[in-house]
Parts: C-alpha cells; structure tokens; sequence
C-alpha cells in the first residue's frame, strides 16, 4: 500500500533512494523494484528485518534488476548518519509526526538530499486526523504515538524553511479515514464487528485493487485522504 506517486517522484534505475522510517518496507520495495539502490533507515530492529527478508525474497524470485543493491540501516532522523548530499530521492513517509523536533529532521533530509534532488515527504492529514482526535484519546496519546496535527501548509513552510522548494501536493487512503474513524469511535482495544467487516474490506482492496474502490478512493482523496503527501525539490 503505497501513500506516494512513484512516478511524480521520479524514481528511476540507478538512483540513490534513501526511505526514512521504513518501518517495514512498503516504500523501500517499489523502488527496490525499479532498479534504485535503496538505504532503509529505522530505529526498530525487528521492522528492519523484516524488511530485509523481503527484500531478499524480491532478489531471488527476480523482481529487482541485476546489481541493484539495498541495505537496513538503523538511524535516527535527527541525525542521520549520511554525508552530505548523499542521495538522489529521499522518502520519509508518516514518521515526522512522531517527533518532536521536526524542524531538524526536515534539515537532516535537505542535507543529505542532492542538489537537483528530490524529496517526497506525507504525514496524517488535518481534518481526518483531527477527527481521531477527536474521538480518541488512545488514538494518538501513548508511546511513540502522535505527537503534532499537520496542516499542510505548516509542513510546506518547514519543508522551505530547511532550503526545499514544495514542488506539490497529493492526498492519498480515503478509505483508511473511514477506518480509523471508525476504530476511534468503537475504541481503539475494542475488535468490534463493523469494525472487523470493514477491516476485511480494506484488505480485499489491498489485494484484489478492483477497479470500482479505485475510483471512489480516488474521488475521495482530495475531500478525506487520511493522508497528504509533500513533492519537494533542493535547488541546484
């Protein structure tokens, strides 16, 4: 399940691609396909091998080309253990609004991004993530949980703040908000029926990818995307 556009990212074969709080993996994958050399960054060792056993599983069942190489890394964004001007692509998708200083980890992703380089950063969206709120206080107040609601345009200004030129915008996982919606509502603990039904859906969508959820996710992204995603560019 992907939150970002591979494509207006312009990734592409031979690039450097550097995925920030990787998590599992799910961004590191497509660009691993596509023939990127990718560093996947995370402070859990245990999500970063589990990454590593997928990717390795890509490797052998011949889904990435011929030389292209990743690696896990387990790293901190505030400081990331990179040169200067490092990578071609840096991705860093839902894990600012984990932090508290934030400032510096879009710093740390402008120094290690190249010049001409560009950057794709998304965090939970306004509205949607207000809602959980909202409705939950367990939603968001625990360990390593959420620690700041993003407006899009407060993001953009701290994107160009560290030197990055936002270069547009997308939403992305309509149906993810109804979710989640729904999960606050019930209670977070509580594995509540219509909550269960509706899990099975999104599970299905993820798999089979019908055409009709595509469409009504996609009409639906613009108005309740759980999720905004920042295009930005580093200046040469």
């Amino acid at each position: 399940m992907l939150t970002l556009d591979y494509d207006r990212l312009d990734v592409r074969a031979g690039m450097d691609v550097l995925d920030l709080g990787c998590g599992e993996g799910r961004h590191t994958f497509e660009a691993y396909r596509r023939g990127a050399n990718v560093i996947s960054l995370d402070l859990s060792h245990a999500d970063l091998a589990t990454t590593r056993t997928w990717t390795g599983a890509m490797d052998l069942g011949g889904e990435t080309p011929a030389g292209t190489r990743t690696a896990p890394v387990v790293g901190d964004l505030r400081s990331l253990p990179f040169g200067d001007a490092s990578f071609d692509r840096v991705i860093a998708s839902e894990v600012l609004e984990h932090i508290e200083d934030d400032a510096t980890a879009v710093s740390e992703v402008a120094r290690v991004l190249k010049p001409g380089g560009r950057a794709a950063i998304t965090v939970p969206r306004w509205l949607p993530e207000r809602i959980c709120w909202a409705l939950s206080d367990e939603y968001h107040a625990n360990e390593g949980g959420h620690v700041r609601i993003y407006r899009a345009s407060e993001l953009a200004r701290l994107c160009r703040d560290a030197g990055l030129d936002h270069a547009g915008t997308g939403h992305a996982h309509a149906l993810h908000s109804v979710y989640w919606w729904m999960k606050c509502a019930f209670g977070m603990e509580r594995d509540a029926a219509p909550v269960r039904a509706y899990h099975r859906l999104l599970v299905w969508d993820i798999v089979k990818k019908p055409r009709a959820t595509r469409v009504v996710e996609q009409a639906l992204n613009p108005l309740i995307g759980k999720s905004v995603v920042l295009y930005l560019h580093k200046p040469r």
